[in-house]
């Protein structure tokens, strides 16, 4: 046992916790872990001494429940412990690399699910930096009218992270001429869809609603993919005529492209004491060339607000 470790999956499942409820644990204290690579990693030894102690202090259900996320204020990472931050763009792992080059106060971890997931992570206690692009169709703003509602009674900073072009995967030469939301509904096309909550089906979802479409009058609606490469890839393949998806995975998978909104992609972080000082170093690293730079060697981030900051409490 003691040569062997588990991924922070692994334990999850062991636990039969999730995963942010395992990086919360982490963040406390309670599970000791190391970093290989990009993956932490936690000794079975560390898994079974913390088991022990839990069956100790109470019972291993009720420990393991009051490990589940909490719906009271955040209260985040004191410098020298771990934050998390959620989110599946590539540009967040770069984040969380810049930040482990920057300090040794805090440890990034990351948390790969989509916008609406992560916000209920922060409000429940279990996210420390957020990644959001939901957009609210009535008014075509981004992601500030769902913060201000999900995160009622908390104090916070949104700060822009980058534009990104978001529109439609189509196969090669666009057989189906898919040009508008309206095209969605032409007989025999099929889609790939994206997960409930992340940002890519929230933008369908509010444009079907906009145009009058119901979800019933299109083809594959059901059929989800958790990611951007996932359903752009499901195109290449021939399994589906279009997704909605950010044109960088486009260019990734092989697959057309038919932009349709530029998006806002932005930074949620609750403001408490205790975090004032890695907020501020975020701030610092996006302003950086070094961090924009980086960026801009991948195609299809708008960098001209990145930095900037939309809205605070």
């Amino acid at each position: 046992m003691q040569d062997i470790s588990y991924t922070t999956e692994e334990v999850a499942k062991l636990l039969r916790v999730s995963k942010l409820t395992v990086y919360d644990l982490i963040k406390k204290g309670a599970l000791p872990s190391y970093r290989v690579g990009k993956q932490m990693r936690i000794d079975a030894v560390d898994l079974e001494a913390y088991k022990r102690k839990a069956k100790g202090e109470n019972s291993a259900t009720s420990t393991i429940r009051s490990a589940e996320p909490s719906v009271q204020p955040h209260v985040s990472a004191a410098p020298g412990n771990s934050i998390v931050i959620t989110g599946q763009d590539v540009s967040l792992d770069i984040l969380a690399k810049a930040i482990e080059k920057k300090t040794k106060a805090v440890r990034p971890l990351r948390s790969y699910v989509g916008s609406l997931d992560s916000l209920i992570s922060m409000y429940q206690g279990n996210s420390d930096v957020v990644s959001t692009h939901l957009l609210d169709g009535d008014t075509g703003e981004y992601n500030i009218p769902y913060i201000r509602k999900l995160l009622t009674g908390f104090s916070y900073i949104v700060i822009h992270l980058a534009g990104r072009t978001a529109g439609f995967y189509v196969q090669s030469g666009n057989p189906k001429q898919i040009a508008t939301w309206e095209d969605l509904k032409q007989p025999g096309l099929t889609i790939v869809n994206r997960e409930k909550g992340s940002g890519a089906r929230v933008l369908l979802d509010e444009q079907l609603r906009l145009h009058g479409i119901s979800p019933s009058q299109i083809t594959g609606y059901d059929h989800e993919e958790s990611n951007h490469l996932g359903v752009a890839g499901k195109v290449a393949e021939g399994h589906a005529d279009a997704g909605v998806g950010i044109e960088k995975a486009a260019y990734l998978v092989g697959v057309d492209f038919v932009p349709m909104i530029q998006e806002q992609y932005d930074l949620v972080m609750i403001k408490t004491p205790q975090n004032m000082e890695w907020i501020r170093l975020i701030q610092e690293i996006l302003l950086s060339e070094s961090f924009q730079e980086e960026l801009k060697s991948i195609r299809g981030y708008d960098l001209s607000r990145t930095g900037e900051v939309l809205f605070e409490t």
